[in-house]
Protein backbone atom coordinates (compact mmCIF):
# COMPACT_ATOMS: atom_id res chain seq x y z
CA UNK A 1 0.00 0.00 0.00
CA UNK A 2 1.11 3.56 -0.67
CA UNK A 3 1.85 5.29 2.62
CA UNK A 4 3.24 8.45 1.00
CA UNK A 5 2.99 11.37 1.40
CA UNK A 6 4.13 11.21 4.99
CA UNK A 7 5.41 13.67 7.56
CA UNK A 8 8.23 13.49 10.09
CA UNK A 9 8.90 9.99 11.40
CA UNK A 10 5.90 8.32 9.76
CA UNK A 11 6.76 5.11 7.93
CA UNK A 12 7.12 5.72 4.20
CA UNK A 13 6.89 4.17 0.74
CA UNK A 14 4.93 1.27 -0.70
CA UNK A 15 4.98 -1.65 1.71
CA UNK A 16 2.81 -4.49 2.91
CA UNK A 17 0.45 -3.73 5.78
CA UNK A 18 -1.64 -5.81 8.13
CA UNK A 19 -5.30 -4.81 7.84
CA UNK A 20 -6.88 -4.87 11.31
CA UNK A 21 -10.47 -3.83 10.65
CA UNK A 22 -13.14 -6.50 10.28
CA UNK A 23 -14.66 -7.49 6.95
CA UNK A 24 -17.98 -5.93 8.03
CA UNK A 25 -16.31 -2.59 8.84
CA UNK A 26 -14.31 -2.76 5.61
CA UNK A 27 -17.52 -3.26 3.65
CA UNK A 28 -19.14 -0.08 4.96
CA UNK A 29 -16.23 2.28 5.63
CA UNK A 30 -14.06 4.11 3.09
CA UNK A 31 -10.99 3.57 5.27
CA UNK A 32 -9.23 0.57 6.80
CA UNK A 33 -7.01 0.44 9.88
CA UNK A 34 -3.56 -0.97 9.14
CA UNK A 35 -0.19 -1.64 10.69
CA UNK A 36 2.76 -1.28 8.27
CA UNK A 37 5.18 -4.19 7.92
CA UNK A 38 8.94 -3.90 7.50
CA UNK A 39 11.85 -6.19 6.70
CA UNK A 40 14.49 -3.74 7.91
CA UNK A 41 14.48 -3.55 11.71
CA UNK A 42 14.95 -6.46 14.05
CA UNK A 43 12.04 -7.59 16.18
CA UNK A 44 11.70 -5.63 19.40
CA UNK A 45 8.29 -6.29 20.96
CA UNK A 46 5.98 -4.59 21.72
CA UNK A 47 6.85 -1.97 19.06
CA UNK A 48 8.26 -4.29 16.38
CA UNK A 49 6.41 -7.62 16.48
CA UNK A 50 7.78 -10.50 14.38
CA UNK A 51 5.26 -12.12 12.02
CA UNK A 52 5.25 -13.86 8.65
CA UNK A 53 3.87 -12.22 5.50
CA UNK A 54 3.76 -13.96 2.12
CA UNK A 55 6.29 -16.53 3.35
CA UNK A 56 8.79 -13.94 4.64
CA UNK A 57 9.76 -13.00 8.15
CA UNK A 58 8.86 -9.35 8.79
CA UNK A 59 8.01 -7.10 11.71
CA UNK A 60 4.71 -5.35 12.32
CA UNK A 61 5.55 -1.73 13.22
CA UNK A 62 2.82 -1.53 15.86
CA UNK A 63 3.38 2.10 16.87
CA UNK A 64 2.65 3.20 13.27
CA UNK A 65 -1.00 2.05 13.29
CA UNK A 66 -3.18 4.26 11.10
CA UNK A 67 -6.39 4.55 9.13
CA UNK A 68 -5.92 4.81 5.38
CA UNK A 69 -8.24 5.30 2.41
CA UNK A 70 -9.13 2.08 0.62
CA UNK A 71 -7.75 3.64 -2.57
CA UNK A 72 -4.26 3.11 -1.16
CA UNK A 73 -4.73 -0.68 -1.17
CA UNK A 74 -3.09 -2.47 -4.07
CA UNK A 75 -3.40 -6.24 -3.62
CA UNK A 76 -3.87 -8.88 -0.96
CA UNK A 77 -0.87 -10.95 0.05
CA UNK A 78 -2.94 -13.34 2.16
CA UNK A 79 -3.55 -13.59 5.87
CA UNK A 80 -1.47 -14.02 9.01
CA UNK A 81 -1.73 -16.89 11.44
CA UNK A 82 -3.82 -16.62 14.60
CA UNK A 83 -0.60 -16.74 16.66
CA UNK A 84 0.92 -13.82 14.77
CA UNK A 85 -2.31 -11.84 15.04
CA UNK A 86 -2.34 -12.44 18.82
CA UNK A 87 1.27 -11.22 19.03
CA UNK A 88 0.31 -8.00 17.21
CA UNK A 89 -2.73 -7.63 19.47
CA UNK A 90 -0.53 -8.01 22.55
CA UNK A 91 1.84 -5.38 21.18
CA UNK A 92 -1.08 -2.99 20.63
CA UNK A 93 -2.39 -3.62 24.13
CA UNK A 94 1.01 -2.79 25.60
CA UNK A 95 1.74 0.39 23.67
CA UNK A 96 -1.82 1.70 24.02
CA UNK A 97 -2.17 0.49 27.62
CA UNK A 98 -5.47 -1.27 26.91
Amino acid sequence: MRLDPTLGSEIKKIRPCLVLTTDVANQYRRTVVVIPLSTSPEASPPLLVPIECAGRGVVAVVDQIRAIAKERLQKSLGSVSADHLRAVENGLRQILEL
